[in-house]
């Protein structure tokens, strides 16, 4: 089999489509591939979470049991841990994190350890594409040399491309077969093979000239909005100083049909892209000898929301001739946005992390997660969520919205609470008790 066969083969749907990392992207992209007609493979390095899609059941809140059971039941799908059984599909798609280190630059150890992975049984004939969220050269500089280093050559043996993921968890009006994807190769083959995979599954496929392009224009994205947050979250706070409410702002300027595009504050940034990205691009400015003020700028307005809100929250309890250490204090909504079970880089874990270290007995509720998930960059204790009830409201200090799931009851919660933090205009509806709410 050479080119043009595994190019039918994609366009007819007779290919095999593995998806590494079955997480909030590996699991919509797999639907939007297996809807289209295509078979599948799952791979992820968590046994459970094999274990439990092999048994049809869904481990995240968005994304129902029912889709598994249905790709299960057509002989669509398997989930594995057997990563010697990459050699397996046509196309290989790679959803793995691409988090920070210490230091805030690149961490790219999952993909090197994916990339590893697949050379040690690549074949000929095979589509690899990365889909993790990264630098501009990142699959060139790291991922080709891995491959070639099996010594089948891209372009002639196997085949490699980037095409940016763009989930919005949570968001039924963007389910993953709705959303553009952009496509770039290493070379002309490789783009050709990555369009024609994904033509099949999503509404429409945006080539571009090289993956460069395709990495670089997630990095725009994500970096967009970092920046446009990051100046209304100083606005917010200067807004606040001279008395005027920025909610209300940004309510009236939207009413432009032009030239204007809101974007909203919050107590710092959440989610897997948005906190992270920039600073991606910042380390490879670095690299090439050009420092990036304006985004390094945003990111450390952003950065710095939590400790201006437990600020805010500090002078709220001042108010109430109590100090932060021994207060009890509990925040609302562990996940990163609202109604969904993602926790990755909430603000609300910094948020928790603070008020501990300031001596507050701190407790939390999220109906999405029952169970507070460890996480690598804190040190909390293990928590439960809290039941809602009169006496425990009454019973806090404060109540700290970080998350504005739509769960919850606002009028009840302000009613039993004698203190509200708001950093999300949560409480924007409630009519009654509107003293004793603080925007933060």
């Amino acid at each position: 089999m050479g080119f043009q066969d595994l190019e039918a083969k994609i366009r007819e749907k007779r290919a095999t489509i593995g998806v590494i990392g079955l997480g909030y992207v590996g699991l919509p992209l797999l639907r939007a591939f297996i809807q289209s007609g295509y078979s599948a493979l799952g791979f992820d390095i968590d046994p459970e979470k094999v274990r439990l899609l092999n048994a049809g059941k869904s481990y995240i809140g968005h994304i129902p049991s029912q889709w598994i059971a249905e790709w299960l039941a057509g002989g669509k799908f398997q989930a594995t841990s057997d990563m010697a059984r990459l050699r397996e599909p046509d196309a290989v798609l790679i959803c793995v994190p691409t988090p920070l280190n210490e230091s805030r630059d690149p961490d790219l150890q999952y993909i090197e350890q994916t990339t590893v992975a697949i050379s040690k049984v690549l074949r000929r004939d095979q589509l690899v594409v990365l889909e993790s969220t990264t630098y501009p050269g990142t699959t060139r500089e790291v991922m080709l040399p891995i491959l070639e280093g099996t010594g089948l050559r891209v372009g002639e043996d196997f085949f490699l491309a980037f095409s940016p993921e763009r989930e919005d968890p949570g968001n039924p009006n963007f389910s993953a077969e709705r959303i553009p994807k952009v496509v770039g190769g290493i070379e002309p083959k490789s783009t050709r093979l990555a369009t024609a995979l994904y033509g099949n599954a999503v509404v429409q496929v945006v080539e571009v000239g090289s993956a460069e392009v395709a990495e670089a224009c997630k990095i725009l994205e994500n970096t967009y909005r970092a920046v446009n947050i990051a100046m209304i979250n100083e606005l917010k706070v200067l807004f606040h100083r001279l008395g005027i409410d920025v909610w209300e702002v940004i309510e009236a300027a939207k009413t432009k049909p032009f030239g204007f595009q809101p974007f909203y504050p919050g107590p710092g940034l959440g989610g897997h892209c948005i906190p992270i990205d920039p600073f991606y691009l910042t380390w490879l400015a670095r690299r090439h000898g050009m420092p990036t003020r304006f985004i390094e700028l945003a990111g450390e307005i952003n950065t710095s929301m939590p400790e201006y809100v437990i600020q805010r929250l500090t002078e709220a309890l001042n108010e109430h001739r109590k100090p932060v250490k021994g207060s009890k204090i509990c925040v609302l909504g562990a996940a990163y946005k609202k109604d969904v079970d993602d926790p990755r880089e909430s603000p609300s874990f910094e948020l928790m992390q603070l008020l501990l270290s300031k001596g507050a007995e701190v407790s939390y509720n999220d109906p999405h997660i029952p169970k507070l998930p460890r996480m690598r960059h804190y040190r909390i204790p293990p928590m439960t969520s809290q039941d809602l009830t009169p006496e425990f409201l009454a019973g806090r200090d404060c109540v700290l919205i970080a998350t504005d799931h739509s769960a919850y009851d606002y009028d009840f919660i302000v009613r039993h609470s004698p203190l509200i933090v708001d950093t999300r205009n949560a409480t924007k509806n409630v009519k009654q008790h509107r003293e004793k709410i603080w925007k933060a």
